[in-house]
């Protein structure tokens, strides 16, 4: 799908590769960049920065709360109109303890954002792009969503989640002939504080600028799916390949996937 001349809406657009990717379409030329984000200090720096490149608005929205929701897609379709493309980046990480030390508010944090939410938002978006024949839903899962991580069980169970409903719409809008197109990426870790702390053996830690330049790139190629490293895809075959005998310690141990957690200690609160 062209950049050029869409609205782009943006969840957890104000920092990270939201922000990067903000960036990216209005070089492309977006019609308008639409900043949804949590905080709104963030919100109102990310605008001062990227509105030389073209028309930036901004709306504070909790993605956990479908009031919140509501209110935030009501005034962004009466300020910007009809959004042509969606990306559904906002996500969160809580810690890195074992389950069984998580609680019920961790749980829920977790599910209801990087999951819910991004369900939430597009419901309230997808009809308009129906009717109209046209639009791009592109969701931020995650490589956890396809490989369990100790240490981050809810992350891995919200990103699975969100990863089986992101490809669950394709297909749906797919079997109705609908132009909508729906693209699932699954990134490895992200350089951008998010993940701070992790250590990882083989798979180096990804620059959020390649990253946010790969899911652009999905976006107007109208790609089905994007992992990013392309090299995660052997993990991949390998899980389908391999008894838990032999994958269990083969990547968890000598790749070190099952501990990259271990010295997690996340983006630092302001």
């Amino acid at each position: 799908m062209k950049i050029k001349g869409q609205n782009v809406l943006i969840t957890g657009g104000a920092s990270g590769i939201g922000k990067i990717m903000g960036r990216l379409v209005l070089e492309k030329g977006a019609a308008k960049l639409i900043i949804w984000d949590i905080n709104a200090e963030s919100i109102g720096k990310a605008i001062a920065e990227l509105s030389p490149l073209g028309e930036v608005h901004g709306f504070v929205a909790d993605i956990s709360n479908p009031a919140s929701i509501d209110t935030a897609a009501a005034s962004t379709k009466t300020t910007c109109g009809k959004i042509g493309i969606l990306i559904n980046n906002a996500g969160i990480i809580t810690n890195n303890l074992p389950f069984s030390r998580q609680t019920d508010s961790d749980i829920d944090r977790t599910i209801d954002i990087n999951a819910k939410g991004a369900m939430y938002v597009t419901r309230r978006f997808l009809g308009d792009m129906i009717s109209a024949g046209c639009g791009h839903i592109c969701n931020i899962t995650s490589a956890a969503g396809m490989l369990s991580m100790p240490k981050m069980s809810l992350y891995a169970a919200s990103k699975w989640a969100a990863l089986g409903w992101s490809d669950s719409v394709r297909i749906e809008l797919q079997t109705a002939k609908s132009p909508v197109k729906v693209t699932t990426v699954a990134p490895y870790f992200i350089n951008t504080g998010m993940f701070d702390g992790i250590k990882s053996k083989v798979f180096r830690i990804q620059d959020p600028e390649k990253v946010s330049r790969k899911v652009i790139k999905a976006i107007e190629k109208d790609r089905i799916f994007q992992g990013a490293p392309f090299s995660f895809h052997f993990i991949r075959i390998c899980q389908g390949l391999f008894p838990f005998c032999i994958f269990d310690p083969f990547f968890g141990k000598a790749f070190g996937l099952y501990t990259v957690m271990d010295h997690f200690t996340g983006r630092k609160a302001k």
